[in-house]
């Protein structure tokens, strides 16, 4: 693999699809290797267009507007960083040989859903997941709760059969099958949250408004993301490799802190690699992927899975000897990876709490006062209550030490209005 000189005709050109915080690391990350950066998001002055080479400023979901976009810059490699994307047209680029997508089209394709992925996952690769219907009106969500549905499975012989999903009840969980960070996700406990939680997916759904995912709920100890890397190895041929599981804590799908690295028995970690590379080798390509997984004892079950850096991995900044961001631009530039632990840590969220634009930070020299903590501050232009902001870094002895100084550390920084 040659890289070039930004800016100039030799240059090696990689365009992402989605500029938040973490694909304004991805830009770091790549222009640290000599490329030229394009970042592109639906909103003006987003975290990575700020240090990109250049920005752009489209409807992702367009189609048309996507194309015309790529066949303007001409990338070698499309990065997507977000859901919200015309997949459609990026298919139909790969096949054309206009542009490299990470990892592929159809990666990115069948993972902007949930009802692909889950399909892939549990139908046609026979993992195990929560048991999950999907539905296209309130009275089909109230119908799957109270008596399931049925799926189709893809035996190895090629051939389907019908198989009850399994029984869902209450509490169970409802997403929109197209959304992000937890938008639009929240429990159900009885009858009484149905059209409600019915209508916080409608509205939290990033394209498609008329569907949702009802999971089962499955009483796991505790739930981890492996992240997963596919990269060429020695040979020249992609291999698969792990970092060290992350734990994390949620609040209605959206990550609030995560550790590393997270205990786990020996025959629950070798379950999770086995998953995590089944889904991953199905999916191709090269790159990293956020493998998400529910943990029970021994047993592990599949939850879902991002073909990009994972929001609970930027707790990699601060305890791998690459980071998630470092090991996804090597990859996609068919470079050595090293995935080993440099010391346990955690991350904790920093939220924006006041909604505003141009908002100012206090308390950070408070925050870095933290023993072995670190800040960052994404530069978002626009706060709301709930919008992270940031995140808190730290080290220590072990991971209850670490997440101790990030949660401290995060508290001490205020957002306020100027």
């Amino acid at each position: 693999m040659k890289i070039g000189t930004p800016l100039s005709p030799s240059a090696t050109r990689v365009m992402l699809l989605g500029a938040g915080e973490l694909g304004k690391e991805v830009v770091i990350a790549l222009q640290r290797l000599g490329v030229e950066v394009i970042a592109v998001d639906r909103y003006a002055n987003a975290p990575g267009q700020q240090v990109a080479h250049r920005a752009h400023v489209i409807n992702m979901a367009d189609g048309a507007a996507l194309r015309a976009l790529i066949a303007q810059e001409r990338p070698h490699f499309v990065v997507p960083e977000i859901e919200a994307i015309a997949t459609d047209s990026l298919v139909q680029i790969e096949q054309e040989g206009l542009a490299n997508v990470i990892p592929t089209a159809r990666a990115a394709q069948l993972t902007m859903n949930r009802e692909g992925i889950r399909r892939l996952a549990a139908e046609t690769l026979q993992i195990a997941t929560s048991p999950y219907c999907f539905a296209e009106s309130l009275a089909e969500l109230q119908a799957a709760i109270d008596g399931g549905c049925e799926r189709v499975r893809t035996e190895p012989s090629g051939t389907h059969r019908r198989t009850p999903s399994g029984w869902i009840g209450y509490p169970c969980i409802v997403k929109p099958v197209m959304s992000s960070s937890g938008k639009g996700q929240s429990k159900v406990d009885g009858p009484a949250d149905v059209k409600t939680a019915w209508d916080y997916a409608a509205s939290g759904g990033r394209i498609d408004k008329g569907k949702v995912i009802v999971e089962g709920f499955i009483d796991f100890d505790y739930e981890i993301t492996l992240l997963t890397v596919r990269a060429l190895g020695v040979s020249g041929q992609v291999e698969t490799q792990f970092c060290e599981p992350i734990g994390h804590v949620q609040v209605k799908g959206d990550y609030v802190e995560s550790w590393q690295p997270q205990a786990m028995s020996t025959a629950a970690l070798a379950q999770a690699r086995d998953i995590a590379k089944r889904v991953t080798d199905n999916l191709g390509g090269r790159g990293l992927f956020g493998v998400e997984l529910f943990v029970k004892g021994d047993q592990v079950w599949f939850s879902e899975v991002s073909p990009r850096p994972h929001d609970t991995g930027m707790v990699t900044m601060c305890t791998q000897a690459q980071n998630e961001f470092e090991l996804h631009a090597r990859a996609i530039l068919g470079l050595p990876v090293d995935t080993s632990l440099r010391a346990p840590g955690a991350s904790a969220v920093i939220y924006g709490d006041v909604e505003a634009e141009g908002i100012a930070f206090e308390g950070v020299a408070a925050a870095l006062s933290v023993p072995q903590s670190e800040v960052r501050l994404f530069g978002k232009p626009v706060s709301f209550e709930r919008r992270r902001m940031g995140v808190a870094l730290a080290n220590g002895k072990d991971t209850e030490e670490a997440r101790s100084r990030a949660k401290l550390a995060a508290s001490r920084v205020k957002p306020v209005k100027e």
